[in-house]
């Protein structure tokens, strides 16, 4: 069986890396063959929303899936009258507007932040009204990693938010005083089988992620995400890996968005579970029973931000997984990861405490 990828970025490398002891063969589709997942399988060439193209990975492939989700849903559409596609198209439109987002954890009863869409500059001035200020004004599209959003604290931020922000589809949310995030990760299969990891402790800088904690433990946390997990994996009768990002306050989830994809906050999956977040997707669009989620110890997973260091001095440390994506250093750029995986939580903390000093020491984690 072959499964197409539209994206060839490191998810997809891991995707297919994961696939290949199964018998799967992947091709790729990519502006660039020059990227993570290039390096190992075939990529067709050229703009994501290309019609021939994906015309082309439609025949070539039984089943569809993506490693990013800001492509074009319509154009994915008119690929899937060749092939399946998995994730659903009505799952990756939910999560590629921040508004229709908002409604679907509203709607089954998810608890999530107050919102008011805003089209206008008198929209913007309603919205804040009836929330109040401080609030996060956000693109509806085209959002990751803290881009496209302004803070606003006092009305005199609302003209400056509106210039920068005002000529796109927008969405106003109150600002969450959170205690910290936390991430669920689950998949479910094309026959309805679910299975979900533990919950991760997230921590980012510059609204990057750079660092998980897996699993952390706050049962009643866990119970709660991971009901609404399945909240979301029934509602769109999904198939494939679906995660989805809380914040915590005084005790509380609030959802703050989804990803239709395998996600970063499971990246410690490949070596600390019994199967990988990304084994799981694959497993799940090709029909395959799915493997267990327990984890195999406590583990911290750092990422690598704009620059690479030389894995010599680390690669030494016991229980230490190194992951180069062979990305080109850029500012805010993801390249690359490391796992470790520990016999107790205090002993991964300690850890990854060693390890923030020489790889992020302006991150801390409370004691």
């Amino acid at each position: 069986m072959t499964i197409g990828i539209v994206g060839a970025g490191q998810l997809g490398q891991m995707l297919a890396l994961a696939g290949y002891p199964l018998g799967l063969d992947f091709l790729f589709l990519d502006r660039s063959a020059d990227t993570p997942a290039g390096r190992i399988a075939p990529v067709l060439t050229g703009a994501f929303d290309d019609p021939a193209l994906l015309a082309e990975l439609a025949r070539r492939s039984e089943v569809i899936s993506f490693d990013w989700e800001n492509i074009s849903v319509d154009a994915l559409r008119a690929a899937a009258r060749g092939t399946r596609i998995a994730p659903p198209l009505r799952a990756l439109a939910a999560a590629q507007d921040r508004l229709a987002e908002k409604r679907t954890f509203e709607r089954l009863s998810i608890p999530t932040t107050r919102f008011a869409p805003v089209d206008s500059r008198a929209a913007l001035t309603r919205a804040v009204r009836r929330i109040g200020l401080p609030g996060v004004l956000k693109t509806r599209r085209l959002g990751y990693d803290g881009k496209g959003q302004q803070v606003l604290r006092h009305p005199a931020d609302l003209d400056v938010a509106w210039d920068r922000l005002g000529g796109a589809a927008l969405l106003y949310e109150e600002f969450v005083a959170f205690d910290y995030e936390v991430s669920i990760i689950g998949v479910r299969s094309r026959a309805g089988q679910v299975a979900v990891y533990p919950l991760n402790r997230n921590y980012h800088d510059g609204g990057i992620l750079r660092l998980t904690l897996a699993p952390w433990p706050a049962p009643r946390l866990a119970r709660a995400a991971a009901a609404s997990l399945r909240r979301v994996l029934d509602a769109f009768r999904y198939v494939g890996v679906l995660a989805i990002e809380f914040f915590v306050r005084r005790g509380r989830l609030l959802a703050n968005e989804m990803a239709p994809r395998v996600h970063n906050s499971g990246h410690w999956t490949i070596e600390g579970a019994v199967t990988s977040q990304f084994e799981n997707h694959v497993r799940a669009i090709a029909g395959l029973p799915l493997g267990s989620t327990a984890p195999r110890g406590h583990c911290a997973m750092i990422n690598f931000i704009g620059t690479m260091p030389a894995a010599r001095s680390y690669l030494a440390q016991s229980a230490l997984h190194w992951h180069d994506y062979g990305k080109e250093p850029r500012h805010g750029r993801k390249l690359g990861h490391c796992t470790v995986v520990e016999s107790s939580p205090a002993r991964r903390t300690a850890r990854a405490r060693g390890l923030l000093r020489r790889l992020c020491p302006e991150l801390s984690i409370e004691p």
